[in-house]
């Protein structure tokens, strides 16, 4: 059998392997190299083939070896493998949707094994119904508590026995496990047992195709080496070393600012408290054990570079230890942000003892290195060179791998080596080392990550290729990861156990390889190894015995397992379950109260470890529970379990307060239970759709149900200063108000008004109605006869002359006769011979429409009868025209013509400035070969412009639909015509006016009342439940469903009235097109069935045969069918306000419960309670603001932080912020709406809405807002005498906000120092600038909780005065937000990004862009390139990846100026349309000096 993807064949050992694992649970033993994996993916394989309901489960321990192992498997099996790992947001895999979608995509699914076991234990998979097979890579894992050992445990043994691996039904998956060591421990036996089950399998190895297994696994020649350890009476001396020894003996732990901050905040704790024990507690334990961040790093820092010293020589410990402080000084540096776990205080500490330190630096001469060397690293450096000799003399490249077991000693012997005067030109050294980007990582050894050169995969595939041929690595790669093949591995530290022996050997797979292992002479570790060598033969004989057989069914359950019981409660409707395993705090206290300040410390604790123990567990503030302490009893035997059952009474707490959905995990994507099944629905229509929406076509405002109740509306056209017409309708009546019929624009013309005017129904048998049917038929015929048929003239309209042109009635009928004399057809009777015509009525000057040839020549405006000769250009021009006609010979008179306007829809103005400057030059036409349109100046005139005012119609017709049908019985049938047609106009349509700017008003409108709402609805969620439910209720595809299930898209204006099918339904639908060029063509009572209808005619039901037809479907996307209901919301708050906006909003539903603005309001006041004191900052704030509260505790709430441990009684401000972004949102869209002379595109609303309501403006507002307080003291006054002396002082809105956070203290105090420097730019920019000051709002680096504190103080301003608007507009316009607006639209502030500006530009200019830094001495650089060439730099002080993009802006916003790109956003909707086409590339670059 073999793998037809790749061409791997399968030996016969991984066939017997297959067969067996097909036949029984097994684990596979075999060595690394002999194609462990390749055996794993045949029985995916296999598994795939007969499994087409479950998945084949592959976990793997690590991250990378879960991608390693997957791009294996997705490069053999046909079909989808997915990969999920918790290096992933963790919201991409602990989603019910997300497993859904993974499971019924996916045939091979590759975790790692905590992912699994979250997904189990929440009962996102069921490892009964779901997986098949389940893989375990590394399978030697699965004891004790690895989650290979707990997935079996919680949720193997607990189903039924395996019956079947085609059976779909609920039983056990089979088991794989794969190994290269399945031993731990020195017994054998014993854990061969534990292994296999733990797992339900049976080790086992190839026996009838060993010997072909022998060919293929090359077992290294193993060898050893010998150091003398250090001399004892003359140990290695290193310099920095004994510096660095010298400093650490003086500090002193009650110094540590750690310390300090810990007396400090105990100072100001009340004593007995929950918080006064903790700290208390806290303090004492840091100071026993001195554990601070800077002193337990510099001890670790000292004995780390100690145990180089002795290891590698004095040479490297120098270099260790002065590399180190190096990068220690820059990032303890306060103004740097290198590390970000690093606090500033700890900073300035720390580098005043580490500049304490003299280091000297190290000399890189070759007898310097080699002197200082130890032993060790000799004997090392002379293996390495006798193992190259002997690859090279079997001409073989030498590639080798050193094991070290510390990574600190990783990069020391790799710096050493690469400059030792032996290695240096005679090997390429790289480093791996195991890797965590961690960002909670907080040690003062995490620096050193920062001396590594190269990253892992770039590391590993330069050793690929040979740039690199000799690596030093942690133990990151004896297990699992793909490196290439090496001839020599040694081992600087002996292996630890067994499993690392065998593993970091396999890594030596080359057919002649060595495995060298470095022992100290006299040591140990050479007894280890033969101990090592002992188990390996009885592990192989064991596992080759072929008397073993797989151990009993329900093995494993039982097991060592905690000493504790195991609390639980399970979620019947999912099976999702809950345990007690977390972690929290204890009682009694590990200290006696107040032992950091003993005399004598040394006297042991006054509490035993002994027990029994109690627990207390407060969770944050964020979470708005009645209570959110709870606590345990004294009576469990050790700390950890009583921390267990106070985390699970807290977890149960949760859950019961509806805070935790069905599957035990934080509300995420399904806020309430029963709408579930209804999201994952929609969630799956949205998969299918991609976007987009089948529905039923467009109503036809034309329609007739039934033609015999037909009664015809008769009205009285009038179009600017031509007589009127009679229009006769077959539609719904028509009165438009003040009878103001559509504004009509001709370029280069005057604006024609129309007026329809309602007269009377007649019935069928109106004479009139024949005579117009002719009419029209004959008006219609003379444009649009190509696409319309002589003998179809059922029109749903009809239009009359109130007066008779008994000229042009002679003429017409001249032609009749004419046409009957030669035998013509009735179709011909609109178009007379231009030289007959002439002759006969003597080449009148009244014509309107001239045709090049008969009917279907292009039509020309009549100018006039040319009687002169032709100029030479004119002929020559002529001649050139009528270039086919042989020997042409020019007759006079000519027609002389022009050519008609290029467009018919004359609804829309189009600017045509240059029309006038140049004329058009008249044509000359052969009157023989050219033809009259038969129709006096006004009837052309009502030819050419009769469909766009049946268009104009149309669409009123549609929107009084709309009322009649949907809205009659609601509220929103009191908003006019004139707001629904815009409303319901699709930009596509091509019409004046259309639904984007409502859609864009309708939306904030929307998202304002939803968010009030669910605020209401849902008193016990915080912000980030209320925003994920909010983004549910107002998605795209939640308001298209709504829109279709009530049939709303029927009414969506798209386009003209052009396909039509005739349905046996209530509701005629027709197919659209807009009106393009002059291709409109009328409709018909009874349409016409053509090529193009017949696509319209319904279609039999798949699997149906009976004939019966559906309606014609139409593809819409879902953001059209969202934005008609967002742009009717907004036309409702623009004719209602806030009242009528609820009442549409309400009628769409959303999966909500509606409930009247005032009514939730007053619910959501109900709740505040009432304070008895007061903090002092309220009337600060209330001074600030402008305004006083009625409920204080609205106010106290708008200003808690979460930090804030005072009032635990008080929620903290996420909700107030959540209400208050909406308010701020709905005002100032408000505003920008309504802006007087702008008529803003919801493109540009957006622009200058981002740039007052987003976090940097609001965070500039919070540091600009203060106002002064009475400070008046005695003094001395201008007469010697002591009087009171006025003085004020300044009390700032972020000084208010309440918190116990010295963190914040922090942030507050270092970003009202950057406040400082860059106001006066900011105000100039803000008051008088031409462009907003984006680069300077973005350097004050303002934390998030600046701009959340003015959203929550709008948020409860909004509340507190009832839900009045007004007052909240007011307090933003003394906050200075509406001011900073109303600047920006007076004046016309450029508000566009400046990285967006210049990325547009060079798009525009088709230029290559790019953003190259540059840091040096302390600085950072941006420099703009544009093709490579530099046009700009900014330079700013490096304060780490925040001062990057600073200097950036400063960049983009100077060459901005530079090029003088203030209108570069002209045409941006353009260039955005452009952007999705063509991209221009945009590069940041990064250049270390």
């Amino acid at each position: 059998m073999a793998l037809p993807s790749d061409g791997i064949t399968t030996r016969g050992y991984q066939q017997e392997m297959l067969e067996e694992s097909l036949r029984r649970n097994i684990i596979t033993a075999l060595d690394t190299g002999s194609g462990k994996t390749h055996i794993a993916v045949l029985r995916i394989k296999t598994e795939v083939e007969r499994q087409t309901v479950k998945v084949s489960w592959f976990v793997a321990p690590t991250v990378a070896l879960c991608e390693q192992q997957r791009n294996v498997i997705q490069g053999a099996i046909p079909g989808p493998v997915g990969i999920i790992s918790g290096s992933q947001e963790p919201d991409q895999w602990k989603n019910a949707a997300l497993w859904q979608t993974a499971l019924r995509n996916n045939r091979v699914l590759v975790t790692t094994p905590q992912v699994l076991l979250d997904a189990l234990r929440h009962s996102y998979v069921s490892l009964g119904r779901d997986i098949s097979l389940l893989i375990f890579d590394e399978a030697h894992h699965a004891v004790d508590n690895h989650p290979y050992n707990r997935i079996m445990k919680e949720f193997y043994f607990t189903l039924p026995p395996h019956l079947s691996s085609a059976s779909s039904g609920y039983q056990r998956p089979s088991i794989l496990g794969l190994t290269a060591s399945p031993i731990y421990g020195g017994n054998v036996e014993k854990a061969f047992k534990i292994i296999e089950e733990n797992l339900d399998s049976t080790i086992c190895t190839p026996r009838r195709h060993k010997d072909e297994l022998e060919k293929y696994v090359h077992r290294p020649v193993f060898r050893h080496a010998l150091f003398n350890p250090p001399d004892v009476a003359n140990p290695p001396f290193s310099t920095n070393l004994a510096a660095l020894n010298a400093i650490v003996k003086t500090i002193n732990i009650q110094n540590d600012p750690y310390v300090h901050s810990l007396r400090k905040q105990l100072s100001r704790v009340i004593p007995g408290t929950a918080d006064y024990h903790r700290i208390d507690q806290k303090l004492s334990k840091v100071i026993q054990k001195e554990d601070s961040f800077t002193h337990k790093g510099l001890r670790d820092f000292e004995r780390t570079a100690q145990a180089i010293c002795q290891d590698l020589g004095s040479w490297a410990a120098d270099w260790y230890v002065s590399e180190v402080i190096q990068h220690a000084k820059q990032a303890a540096n306060p103004h740097n942000n290198i590390i970000s776990t690093w606090k500033n205080q700890e900073k300035v500490y720390l580098l005043d003892i580490i500049n304490r330190i003299e280091v000297l630096p190290v000399s890189y001469y070759a007898e310097d290195i080699s002197e200082e060397c130890s032993d060790k690293v000799q004997v090392l450096i002379h293996t390495l060179l006798g193992e190259k000799l002997d690859s090279e003399s079997m001409n073989e490249l030498y590639s080798g791998l050193v094991f070290v077991q510390r990574r600190d000693t990783v990069l020391a012997l790799a710096e050493l080596l690469r400059h030792h005067p032996f290695t240096k030109d005679t090997f390429k050294f790289g480093c791996l080392l195991g890797t965590s980007d961690s960002s909670y990582r907080h040690s003062f050894l995490d620096i050193t990550r920062f001396l590594l050169k190269d990253s892992h995969q770039d590391t590993l595939d330069d050793f690929k290729i040979g740039e690199k041929t000799v690596i030093i690595s942690t133990a990151v790669a004896e297990e699992g990861i793909d490196i290439q093949a090496c001839g020599s591995v040694i081992r600087w530290d002996p292996p630890q156990n067994m499993a690392s022996w065998a593993q970091s050997r396999g890594r030596a797979r080359r057919k002649r390889s060595t495995y060298t292992v470095l022992f100290q002479k006299g040591g140990p570790e050479q007894k280890n190894i033969s101990k090592w060598q002992d188990l390996e033969r009885k592990m192989v004989a064991l596992y080759n015995d072929p008397s073993r057989e797989s151990v009993p069914e329900e093995a494993g359950i039982d097991g060592d397992d905690d000493d504790d019981d195991v609390l639980g409660f399970r979620v019947p409707s999912t099976g999702a379950h809950a345990d007690n395993r977390p972690l929290y705090d204890t009682d009694p206290q590990e200290f006696p109260e107040g032992w950091h300040s003993f005399d004598n410390r040394s006297k042991p604790s006054a509490y035993p470890d002994s027990g029994p123990f109690g627990s207390t567990v407060t969770l944050p503030r964020s979470l708005p529970l009645p209570s959110r302490e709870f606590a345990t009893e004294r009576i469990y035997r050790s700390r950890i379990s009583a921390h267990r059952h106070a985390a699970f009474t807290a977890y149960k707490a949760l859950y019961d307060a509806g805070l935790l959905n069905e599957n035990l995990l934080p509300i995420t994507s399904v806020t309430e239970p029963h709408l579930e099944e209804e999201v994952k629905e929609m969630l799956k229509d949205v998969e299918q759709r991609a976007g987009f929406a089948n529905v039923s076509l467009q109503i036809d405002p034309w329609f007739v149900e039934d033609l015999k109740l037909v009664c015809w509306h008769t009205y009285e056209l009038a179009i600017d200063s031509l007589p009127p017409l009679i229009l006769f309708s077959v539609s719904r009546p028509i009165f438009l108000p003040n009878d103001e019929g559509p504004m009509l624009y001709r370029p280069g013309q005057a604006t024609i008004s129309t007026h329809l005017r309602y007269i009377e129904s007649v019935g069928l048998s109106d004479a009139r109605l024949e005579q117009a049917r002719q009419y029209t038929k004959m008006l219609f015929w003379s444009f649009h006869d190509s696409r319309m048929s002589w003998d179809k003239d059922d029109f749903p309209y009809l239009v009359l002359p109130k007066e008779i042109d008994f000229n042009w009635r002679e003429r017409r009928a001249w032609l009749s006769e004419m046409n009957a004399a030669r035998g013509s057809t009735r179709a011909d009777e609109c178009f007379a011979d231009a030289e007959k015509f002439g002759q006969a009525f003597g080449y009148p000057t009244d014509l309107t429409i001239i045709r090049n040839g008969l009917r279907f020549g292009k039509g020309y405006r009549f100018v006039g009868w040319r009687y002169d000769p032709l100029n030479e250009e004119e002929e020559n021009t002529f001649r050139k025209y009528y270039s086919h006609l042989e020997n042409l010979d020019i007759i006079y008179p000519l027609l002389e013509v022009r050519s008609l306007p290029p467009r018919s829809n004359f609804l829309v103005p189009v600017v045509t400035p240059d029309l006038e400057k140049k004329p058009q030059k008249n044509i000359f036409l052969i009157p023989r070969i050219s033809s009259i349109v038969v129709l006096s100046h006004a009837e052309s005139e009502y030819a050419s412009l009769l469909p766009s005012i049946l268009r104009s119609l149309a669409c009123s017709i549609t929107v009084s639909s709309l009322r009649d049908e949907l809205l009659a019985s609601t509220p929103l049938y009191d908003i006019p015509n004139s707001l629904l047609l815009t409303a319901m106009t699709a930009p596509v349509s091509g019409e004046r006016t259309n639904y984007q700017r409502l859609e864009t008003l309708g939306d904030t409108v929307l998202k304002f009342l939803v968010a009030i709402q669910l605020l209401a609805e849902y008193p016990l969620w915080h912000e980030g439940y209320l925003s994920r439910k909010k983004d549910h209720a107002v998605a795209n595809v939640r308001l298209a469903k709504e829109n279709i299930s009530r049939n709303l898209y029927q009414w969506i204006i798209r386009g003209i009235f052009v396909l039509c099918t005739y349905l046996k339904s209530t509701t005629k639908m027709c197919g659209i097109d807009r009106m393009l060029g002059r291709k409109w063509k009328p409709n018909y009572i009874r349409p016409e069935i053509t090529s193009t209808t017949v696509e319209a005619q319904a279609e039999p039901t798949e699997g149906n045969n009976n004939g019966k037809k559906k309606k014609k479907q139409q593809e819409l996307s879902t953001k059209v069918l969202a934005d008609v209901v967002e742009s009717l919301i907004g036309a409702a708050y623009i004719h209602g306000g806030f009242e009528l906006g609820y009442q549409c909003a309400s009628f769409f539903d959303m999966g909500l419960r509606w409930q009247p603005l005032p009514i939730r309001i007053q619910a959501l006041l109900a709740r505040m309670e009432i304070e008895d004191e007061y903090p002092s900052q309220l009337a600060h704030v209330e001074c600030i603001l402008g305004c006083t509260f009625k409920r204080k505790s609205l106010l106290i709430e708008a200003l808690t932080h979460a930090s804030y441990e005072q009032n635990l009684y008080t929620p903290s401000y996420e909700r107030m912020e959540f209400l208050g972004d909406s308010v701020l949102d709905m005002i100032v869209t408000d505003f920008l709406y309504h802006a007087p002379g702008k008529n803003y595109s919801p493109g540009h609303i957006h622009l200058r809405k981002s740039a007052v309501v987003n976090a940097h403006i609001l965070a500039y507002i919070c540091l600009s807002s203060s106002t002064t307080a009475n400070a008046t003291m005695p003094g001395i006054g201008s007469e010697g005498t002591i009087t009171l002396l006025p003085e004020t002082h300044i009390i700032h809105l972020w000084q208010c906000l309440l918190h116990s956070s010295p963190l914040i203290l922090e942030d507050q105090r270092s970003t009202a120092v950057r406040y400082k420097h860059r106001r006066d730019d900011i105000h100039r920019a803000l008051v008088g600038g031409s462009l907003f000051p984006w680069a300077d709002l973005i350097r004050l680096q303002a934390p998030k909780f600046f701009s959340d504190m003015v959203e929550s103080l709008i948020g409860a301003v909004f509340l507190d005065s009832s839900g009045d608007i007004d007052v909240a507009r007011s307090v933003m316009t003394k906050l200075g937000i509406l001011p900073i607006l109303d600047r920006i639209v007076r004046d016309d502030v450029d508000v566009l990004h400046p990285v967006s500006r210049l990325s547009l530009w060079a798009q525009k200019h088709d230029k290559e862009l790019e953003y190259r830094y540059e840091k040096e001495k302390g600085k950072v650089s941006c420099i703009v390139l544009v093709n490579e060439k530099e046009e700009c730099r900014m330079t700013e002080l490096y304060h780490g990846r925040a001062s990057q993009e600073e200097v950036k802006f400063m960049a983009a916003e100077h060459a901005i100026k530079l090029f003088r790109l203030r209108d570069v956003d002209v045409n941006y909707t353009l260039l955005k349309k452009r952007r999705l086409t063509k991209k221009k590339k945009v590069i940041n670059t990064t250049d270390s000096r």
